[in-house]
């Protein structure tokens, strides 16, 4: 017969078990989104770039027109 201490750490470890297994589904869980918001603010970035280059376009070509052609 087991006694009621071997009852108790068999249940602890069953407990740790689950702690392990569950913090590990939230450790996955959270580099998905990470790896999410690191694609969402490089596209962000991509779009700022390309919006201020154009902008630059404009005022560098709006200055420096030649009409002698």
């Amino acid at each position: 017969m087991t006694g009621f201490g071997s009852l108790l750490a068999g249940g602890f470890s069953i407990f740790a078990l689950l702690l392990w297994l569950t913090c590990l589904g939230m450790g996955i869980y959270l580099f998905v989104l990470v790896v999410k918001l690191a694609r969402r603010g490089i596209i962000a970035l991509d779009l700022y770039n390309h919006s201020k280059n154009l902008e630059i376009r404009e005022r560098y070509e709006a200055a420096h027109r030649r009409d002698d052609f």
